[in-house]
């Protein structure tokens, strides 16, 4: 892969200095400078790395009428030694890339995504903590910028990087409701795609589950309400006799999780046998009723591995002690062992600046 030097231009009022790494929460603080390209004519250009900022989009940009915008959640670490690592951004990239295919958006070029992302944290280097559960959040997205009203796709993109020092997604264990009415996607839909409209659809029916007293909620499919999909903002795993099941992506209504992929990974090494299919909710009631359904949890990037506490399905109600949990921590540590450099990374899944 060739090496492209993108213009740097500094920021001459830098908030480091003054910013406390020790009150960080996830998504709410960024760093002070971003990655910018333009897609024009067909090719990317006016690529650099300027002053985080905001910028100005025409009022009848597509983005804001037709919702052709896509992004990825990736995270990057300091390790034991001091060193900078990024975990499986190709993926990330290769993920980026099927969802603008899915909605008619540009292939963003490998130099421009993984260089272009390296640079900026390169540059930012000092704004990854170094506390536990923490990490540097990257956010690169692209957005649709034609001035036009008319449904078609639009013939000029922004690409961006945005960089954040993020604490862990959700510190307590989690309380999840079993959808039974709304639904996040339909097979031929956009369900595998990470584009903005999948998560705008889902906010009126977490807001109805967080006012049960739940954090989120556990989708199921569009057609009968029967199988269980994924959370929010995460892949889910349930350990049932001793057997991890994880729902199916063949259906493209659950997004491919970077995070799942290592975790299915992962346990598969430490000998458990995990099982990728479709799970319908009945079988999950009727394994907890027999005590046979031991633990829950979530994985993605910015939830990393998410303990969750109560399950739900209408009034059955499914509680774990999250201090009895046994494959959950297991997971999180080796990950978290991973990223730090206390085992080897035999699959070469950390790239180091």
């Amino acid at each position: 892969m060739a090496t492209h030097s993108i213009p740097v231009t500094k920021n001459l009022h830098p908030k480091l200095a003054s910013f406390d790494m020790n009150q960080i929460a996830f998504g709410k603080n960024f760093t002070d400078h971003m990655l910018v390209a333009d897609y024009e004519n067909g090719e990317w250009k006016n690529v650099e790395i300027k002053p985080y900022a905001p910028f100005e989009v025409d009022p009848s940009s597509a983005v804001l009428h037709y919702g052709q915008t896509i992004f990825e959640g990736i995270k990057a670490f300091k390790n034991e030694k001091g060193e900078v690592v990024i975990f499986r951004p190709d993926q990330n990239f290769i993920r980026f890339n099927t969802s603008a295919a899915r909605m008619q958006m540009p292939q963003v070029p490998e130099w421009l995504f993984m260089e272009g992302m390296k640079q900026l944290i390169d540059l930012e280097r000092a704004w990854i903590p170094s506390k536990p559960d923490a990490s540097l959040y990257i956010r690169p997205f692209m957005i649709a910028t034609d001035p036009f009203l008319g449904v078609r796709p639009s013939n000029s993109y922004k690409f961006m990087i945005i960089l954040g020092p993020s604490g862990p997604y959700h510190a307590a264990p989690m309380k999840i409701l079993i959808e039974q009415q709304y639904t996040r996607a339909t097979p031929g839909g956009v369900g595998f795609a990470k584009n903005g409209g999948n998560y705008g659809a889902s906010l009126y029916p977490v807001t109805l589950a967080q006012a049960k007293g739940y954090d989120q909620v556990l989708w199921t499919d569009a057609i009968e309400h029967k199988y269980v999909e994924e959370v929010g903002m995460m892949n889910v795993m349930f350990v049932i006799d001793g057997k991890i099941i994880t729902p199916s992506l063949e259906r493209g209504t659950v997004l491919k999780g970077v995070t799942r992929d290592s975790s299915i990974t992962i346990l598969r090494e430490m000998g458990y046998e995990v099982e990728e299919r479709n799970l319908l909710v009945s079988e999950i009631i009727e394994a907890h009723k027999k005590g046979l359904f031991q633990e829950v949890f979530g994985v993605g990037t910015a939830a990393v591995v998410s303990y969750i506490s109560r399950l739900a399905h209408e009034e059955y109600v499914m509680d774990f002690d999250v201090d009895a949990l046994k494959v959950a921590p297991a997971l999180k540590n080796h990950l978290n062992d991973l990223r730090m450099g206390n085992i080897v990374d035999k699959h070469n899944w950390l790239v180091k600046l």
